[in-house]
């Protein structure tokens, strides 16, 4: 049987939460995010707000130089994670092969519901119509024989669309043909410059260019990534509970600092925050990571392997505290970052007949016991070291 893939897409998700609860919101432009008046970027725009050219990723204070009269809210992750979860409620009612990619979109294979249900589109159509009785919030559903088309289709027709795209070959390829380039995944601002100077402008060259001549652009691995989507074939599954890989926080200064000891105590509190993530998920980090962002806007990075593998706050902190005693203060500090990467679920803690400061398993626990007090009495409850509450 031909497989059956859906792509749903929440429209405008964060926004559209706001402009449900709040009905008088509700035609307005609304941004999600950081003030205008504020360092910080938008989380995300309604459709309202983007024919003003605002979107995610963009500094407020442009946004609201484009549209000074749009209504500005911060995030409240924990109103959209409850209209998350009934969602994903209404998509279990489909297929239990679910792969969510975000808070706002999952994948979906639903070949094995179409004698219950009906075809793709109707399925689709069926979704649309549930979660829009039940959390009166709308979503563009892309139907597709594979998870590339799928996704490339929920996106056509936004908002509240269902985009359905042909399932033979032949009809694939002329389906994608007309379609800027820069709709395959992996082509972004520099691929796309590298494509356009060599006259590749659209999936139709793309799927006409020789590899060779594909490869001399943008290297052969690339090529045939190219090629293969650009024709329409993606060979990929649906992944279910795929795990974070990576757990990192920031913070935007809204003055430059150049004070050490500020962006020290700073990055304390991220390095905690971080620490209490990890241990949440119950993960171990192998890999740290510091970022540090000039006035300017030019960022660097450093990191260091963590061996044997963590997740308490003083083996933390003691990694991002070296990390940043290398970084030499030229300049006033406009954002500060911390995260960790190669997450594991379990570590086989060797046994180490030196080691410096706090054992690593009474670290550990020492750092659970922190977070279950913080838990009970409030995050301002205990403090340990330097770091001032973000």
């Amino acid at each position: 049987m031909s497989r059956v893939f859906l792509h749903v897409d929440m429209d405008a998700f964060y926004a559209s939460v706001e402009q449900r609860d709040h009905p008088e919101l509700r035609g307005r432009p609304v941004v999600v995010g950081s003030p205008p008046n504020q360092r910080g970027v938008v989380s995300a725009a309604s459709y309202e707000a983007r024919t003003f050219g605002i979107h995610s990723a963009m500094p407020s204070v442009e946004a609201g130089k484009r549209c000074p009269h749009a209504v500005f809210l911060p995030v409240d992750m924990p109103r959209y994670k409850e209209a998350s979860e009934t969602i994903l409620r209404i998509l279990e009612r489909f297929t239990p092969l679910i792969e969510p990619l975000s808070i706002d979109e999952a994948f979906l294979d639903v070949t094995g519901a179409i004698r219950l249900f009906g075809e793709g589109p109707e399925i689709g159509r069926q979704i649309k119509e549930a979660i829009q009785a039940e959390t009166q919030l709308t979503a563009s559903v892309g139907v597709a024989s594979n998870k590339f088309l799928a996704k490339l289709a929920s996106d056509l027709e936004k908002p509240d669309g269902l985009t359905v795209v042909p399932r033979t070959p032949d009809k694939i390829r002329a389906f994608l043909a007309p379609l800027p380039a820069e709709r395959i995944w992996g082509v972004g601002k520099v691929t796309r410059l590298h494509l356009s100077k060599a006259g590749i402008v659209t999936i139709g060259d793309i799927q006409r260019v020789r590899l060779d001549t594909l490869a001399s652009l943008v290297g052969r691995h690339s090529a045939h990534h190219l090629k293969q989507l650009a024709m329409g074939e993606d060979a990929r599954e649906i992944e279910m509970n795929v795990e974070e890989q990576s757990i990192s926080r920031e913070f935007t200064f809204m003055e430059d600092c150049a004070d050490r000891e500020e962006l020290e105590a700073i990055l304390c509190d991220l390095v905690d925050d971080v620490g209490r993530r990890l241990r949440r998920v119950e993960k171990y980090a192998s890999t740290a990571h510091i970022k540090v962002r000039w006035t300017g806007f030019e960022t660097i990075t450093r990191q260091m392997k963590l061996d044997p593998p963590c997740c308490d706050d003083f083996q933390l902190r003691k990694a991002a505290m070296e990390l940043f005693g290398k970084v030499e203060l030229t300049k006033p500090v406009r954002l500060i970052g911390f995260g960790v990467t190669q997450l594991h679920r379990k570590v086989e803690q060797q046994l180490l007949l030196f080691h410096d400061g706090v054992p690593p398993e009474r670290a550990e626990k020492l750092s659970r016991t922190v977070d279950q007090i913080r838990s009970t009495f409030g995050p301002d409850s205990i403090h340990s070291g330097r770091g001032r509450r973000l």
